[in-house]
């Protein structure tokens, strides 16, 4: 069975437009698909009862406590009946026929779908030793798992933090923030050091033992004891225990592709997916963490895990499931926010794929641009709490032209004059 861009099969029938994962991603496709004048019918499933929501605020403002809850949804509850969207909540997909153009849930009823898009995003990888069942051992990914860390960062708590990467470190300042006392555990030398590299790295290294964290890298977690249940402590490789009252787990997340793999398409560090964000099924697209998509740019699949993929890539997704001619080669951009630090990166640079970093400003102030350079390109650039650069980074970027390093250095030399 095929169907045109109106979503409509060939006996005539009108099926919806499909979404599957009620995110951000999802909420943002079926806004695109409305401002592109499409009028068919759209439906939005997602297995949580929350209606879609952005997740950064969960290990940021609203982890802190300066987020109330109502400014996390991305639509305000009646937008979905406003625009004549049909949001299934608490309802999991357990199955996509291609052939058939259903998806099955889980209690056994079916939806016809013309186009469906994925935004089933990722899933936290679970710790692989002894103990890491118990009571207080947390993850971050849902709101209620925001809200859990809430309650267990308390002035009195000693918490461990396994993982210095972005939810690690953002947690750690959360648990800080709230006066707790806060060990980070990390197997490589240096937090992000796969993301950053060891001269950026050194610099979120310092920021948290400045902020009285107990930084220790180049160790690995074997068990996590406990008592009746709960977790009490961290049993490292060389014998030692480290006591906790609460054990945040940020290891990094896995792509949500169950549903792709079963229904037969092309899977490889997420589901693959053209410059369209097309599958290998063309009426079937993904966006968001789960899409490992063609970048035109970088001439390569990218996976970004990160907020301004699921905000953006829907707007292309949605477009092409229209029968658009949309190209999805936006630029990576994530930004992070730890105690008075705030940073914007955009680019995108594979570990050691770059042969210098080159400072603007001094690191030691937290108050610099760093760029990351092969051949005198711009790969990537992060701003550290200087504003209102993303615009000519961003440029460097996509240009892809040498640059003087000494000038990209210097703070009297406009950025777009480079």
């Amino acid at each position: 069975m095929s169907t045109d861009s109106t979503g409509t099969d060939r006996g005539g029938r009108e099926r919806p437009f499909v979404i599957v994962g009620a995110s951000l991603g999802g909420a943002k496709a079926a806004q695109a698909l409305r401002e592109a004048g499409y009028t068919g019918g759209i439906v939005l499933i997602g297995d949580e009862h929350e209606r879609p929501y952005e997740r950064p605020p969960l290990s940021k403002g609203y982890l802190i406590g300066k987020t109330d809850r109502e400014k996390i949804y991305v639509h305000p509850p009646q937008w979905y009946a406003e625009h004549d969207v049909t949001l299934r909540l608490g309802t999991a997909v357990v199955a996509i026929d291609p052939a058939a153009h259903t998806v099955t849930l889980a209690d056994d009823g079916r939806v016809e779908y013309a186009k469906l898009l994925l935004t089933t995003g990722s899933v936290p990888r679970r710790l692989p030793v002894p103990g890491a069942e118990q009571d207080g051992v947390l993850y971050l990914r849902r709101v209620e798992d925001s809200e859990r860390i809430r309650e267990a960062f308390r002035p009195d708590a000693r918490v461990m933090v396994i993982g210095a990467g972005w939810i690690g470190l953002e947690t750690a300042a959360a648990a800080r923030a709230a006066g707790a006392a806060v060990t980070v555990l990390e197997a490589a030398e240096l937090p992000l050091l796969r993301v950053l590299g060891r001269e950026v790295a050194q610099v979120f290294a310092d920021l948290h033992r400045d902020h009285g964290v107990d930084l220790r890298f180049g160790v690995r977690v074997t068990e996590l004891t406990g008592e009746d249940g709960r977790v009490t402590g961290v049993r490292l490789a060389d014998g030692t225990t480290v006591p906790a009252d609460a054990v945040v787990v940020g290891v990094g997340i896995a792509p949500d592709t169950a549903l792709a793999e079963a229904a037969g398409l092309e899977v490889d560090n997420g589901v693959k997916t053209d410059e369209h964000l097309r599958t290998s099924d063309p009426d079937i697209h993904a966006a968001g963490d789960v899409a490992n998509a063609y970048h035109p740019l970088f001439g390569r699949h990218l996976r970004v895990e990160h907020w301004a993929n699921a905000l953006n890539q829907p707007q292309t997704a949605a477009r092409a499931m229209l029968g658009e001619d949309a190209v999805y080669d936006r630029v990576p951009y994530f930004f992070s926010d730890q105690y008075d630090l705030g940073m914007e990166y955009i680019g995108y640079v594979e570990p050691g794929g770059y042969d210098r970093v080159v400072f603007r400003g001094d690191p030691a102030t937290r108050e610099f641009i760093a760029f990351w350079l092969a051949d005198g390109r711009v790969l990537a650039g992060m701003n550290v709490n200087v504003w209102d650069v993303t615009d000519p980074i961003r440029e460097l970027v996509r240009s892809g032209r040498t640059v003087d390093a000494k000038a990209l250095a210097d703070p009297d030399v406009p950025l777009t004059d480079l």
